[in-house]
């Protein structure tokens, strides 16, 4: 799983140094899946229940899934991009939101407390620790700015299969839920919007919008429970981050 972290956080920073206006999300697909395949690793996303595409791209009121197609970055947009890989049938599986050019401080604040929701349910994570655990603090930052928490969506198990138990939601109550252990990984994936957390389906069966057309910031690591404590597994760096 640490091989596949790395080579979706290389796919993170080699899409990062193209995001641009003008550029299209079709471009960033291919970007990310040059670098997933020289890294010797699959794109999770290609194919996974018909999925067509190696990222998930979702600019401004798409909250999730979106479908990279002919669709080019303006001034402003906010964009959320989502990687997996599979290095020897191990995933890997992280997202990250930025802006294009300049935006809105209301934009602005979004993204950067979503982050911070994100890196406050990292924290909470450990052996013993309970689901719900995590989602309270990532619902205490949300709550804290009076976004909208989708709740449909979410974290999830990882492990040889993209998606695992237990399901992470981004709100919930301290001491409830699955209890954690050594050996398991998860991910964290909080999704906040700056109006409604009320979404919709697109007819194509995969995007995922905001029903009153609000922006949208989603973040997500992959973080692993060790016998040395919890470590984040989708990070550039050479010895994941232990932070816990």
């Amino acid at each position: 799983m640490a091989v596949a972290g790395r080579v979706v956080a290389a796919a993170h920073a080699a899409v990062r140094e193209s995001i641009r206006p003008g550029v299209s999300m079709e471009q960033l697909d291919l970007i990310a899946d040059r670098v997933i395949r020289d890294g010797n690793c699959v794109p999770s996303f290609l194919g996974y229940r018909g999925y067509p595409a190696a990222i998930c791209a979702s600019p401004n009121d798409v909250i999730v899934h979106g479908i990279p197609g002919d669709y080019r970055l303006r001034e402003g947009d906010l964009i959320a991009i989502d990687v997996g890989a599979i290095y020897e049938g191990f995933h890997g599986d992280a997202a990250f939101s930025a802006i294009v050019g300049s935006a809105s401080a209301q934009v602005v604040k979004l993204n950067a407390v979503t982050e911070e929701a994100m890196w406050a349910g990292v924290t909470a994570v450990r052996h013993g620790a309970r689901v719900g655990d995590i989602a309270h603090a990532v619902e205490v930052v949300g709550r804290r700015e009076g976004y909208g928490i989708v709740e449909g969506y979410g974290g999830h198990g990882i492990g040889r299969q993209m998606h695992e138990e237990p399901h992470i939601p981004n709100v919930g109550h301290p001491g409830r839920g699955y209890k954690l252990k050594t050996g398991m990984a998860i991910c964290i994936e909080p999704m906040f919007n700056l109006g409604s957390a009320a979404t919709k389906v697109d007819p194509d069966g995969w995007t995922v919008r905001t029903v009153d057309g609000s922006i949208s910031a989603h973040w997500e690591h992959t973080v692993a429970i060790t016998p040395d404590g919890v470590v984040v597994t989708t990070t550039s760096e050479e010895v994941a981050i232990a932070v816990g």
